[in-house]
């Protein structure tokens, strides 16, 4: 199964790993742009981005060593809603960053928090949850 594959098969848990994605790499650009105006948010930035990298690429997992403390704090994060609720706190952090100055990182921080309401959309619906081939993943092949 491909990538269209997985956009086809209606698994929000899916389209909010995919939003994950998006918001790593948004937050890591444009975090870099944005540091000499806004240094404590793009600082937390970068630090969400590093968080949610080990929370959506299962591969990182298994090839970078990491402490068993941080294993168990990722391992928490299998939980649809419990995915939600980081995405929607991360979205809500980064958001608060116009409080300092209008800033670029409102793009990250409205992908975040459309990747937690894909995440909530995919908990109330329960279904189960996949991660992508691509990122080394099971894919949607066991739940469809």
């Amino acid at each position: 199964m491909g990538l269209m594959d997985e956009l086809r098969s209606r698994n929000f848990s899916l389209y909010g790993q995919w939003g994950g994605i998006v918001s790593i790499i948004l937050l890591i650009v444009l975090g870099a742009i944005s540091v000499a105006g806004n240094i404590p948010f793009a600082i937390i930035g970068w630090i969400f981005a590093f968080i949610l990298f080990f929370v959506e690429v299962p591969l990182c997992m298994k090839v970078c060593p990491t402490s068993p403390k941080f294993d168990t704090f990722v391992s928490h994060f299998e939980n649809a809603y419990l995915r939600a609720a980081l995405y929607l706190g991360m979205g809500v952090i980064m958001l608060l960053s116009n409080t300092v100055s209008t800033t670029i990182l409102n793009l990250p921080a409205v992908i975040l928090v459309m990747a937690g309401v894909c995440y909530l959309i995919a908990a109330v619906k329960q279904q189960p949850h996949a991660s992508s081939k691509i990122l080394g993943g099971t894919g949607v092949d066991n739940v469809v």
